[in-house]
């Protein structure tokens, strides 16, 4: 884990930052490709500098985040952005974190993405370059 992430994970609650060390832990983990850092001011990784997932704290508890998540068909992924393809879990327990649940989207990250690396040079459409 990238020191920027430990700083992140250790100002948060001590609950809070349970969550964020397990959520960094499994992803790290299962996506030994990525690239990470605190990106938007939350850790988030990165396949070939197209983001994939993050983690970040919010009203609502800690959202785990998958940027093209909507096209994994996952019911854990509860939470759909309107404008993207980013959908999305909360958590604000520790107890409440599925692993495998999470593994499995890991794995769907990694085969299904939608192009936000290039989402400026294409003037805000998206387009799906893994399916």
């Amino acid at each position: 884990m990238s020191s920027d992430i430990q700083k992140y994970n250790e100002s948060q609650t001590e609950s809070d930052q349970q969550i964020c060390e397990k959520l960094s832990e499994i992803i790290s983990e299962n996506l030994i490709e990525a690239e990470s850092k605190i990106w938007h001011a939350h850790p988030v990784w990165f396949l070939d500098g197209n983001p994939i997932v993050g983690y970040s704290k919010q009203k609502k508890g800690i959202r785990l985040m998958f940027w093209s998540g909507k096209s994994f068909n996952e019911e854990i992924l509860n939470v759909h952005g309107e404008k993207f393809q980013d959908a999305s879990v909360f958590y604000n327990d520790i107890s409440e974190i599925n692993e495998n649940d999470i593994k499995r989207c890991l794995e769907k990250s990694e085969k299904i993405q939608w192009d936000y690396k290039n989402l400026m040079k294409r003037k805000g459409e998206l387009i799906q370059i893994k399916k």
